[in-house]
């Protein structure tokens, strides 16, 4: 892929750019890349047979054990991956109409978080790079999300896509 190392890491999906996701000038405004960048994410969790909201999680016993003391016993689990950070470079315009290949791979895994690294091409050529930092959380009505490990059966199928370090 242009201007990334050698990997068959990447997944990828097609998008096309419609007519809401363009300026006044027909170019695609910057802003339709990081919902691009959001659908291609929940795509590929769904892929890998992850919940993007997961209501019942595998790992609650432990998530439970682990939270005793803040949470409300028989209080439901709601577990997501809020984003701590986003960014995106642009190469090159893309207009209404143009179709988009949206790759997406694991730059880094951490305890409780993932970094995603994303490229747009258009016909081959690079249009743009993106990254993305989500982090698995408790979410509790009225607080902060509070940060939760990823559990196994996240880090396994996820490694499958990690990109080599450099």
């Amino acid at each position: 892929m242009a201007g990334e190392p050698p990997s068959d890491s990447w997944f990828r999906c097609r998008r096309i750019v419609e007519f809401r996701d363009t300026d006044a000038a027909g170019i695609a405004h910057f802003s339709a890349f990081f919902f691009w960048m959001e659908s291609t994410e929940h795509e590929f969790l769904r892929e890998l047979g992850i919940r993007v909201v997961d209501n019942d999680p595998e790992d609650k016993e432990t998530l439970r054990q682990e939270l005793a003391s803040m949470e409300e016993p028989g209080r439901e689990l709601e577990v997501s991956w809020p984003r701590v950070s986003v960014s995106a470079d642009y190469k090159t315009a893309v207009r209404f109409g143009d179709t988009l290949d949206v790759f997406i791979a694991v730059a880094e895994l951490g305890s409780s978080s993932i970094t995603y690294r994303f490229c747009f091409e258009n016909s081959g050529s690079l249009v743009a790079t993106g990254t993305v930092v989500v982090v698995r959380c408790l979410m509790r009505h009225g607080m902060k999300p509070l940060p939760v490990r990823l559990p196994a059966s996240i880090l396994e199928p996820m490694k499958a896509y990690q990109l080599p370090t450099q």
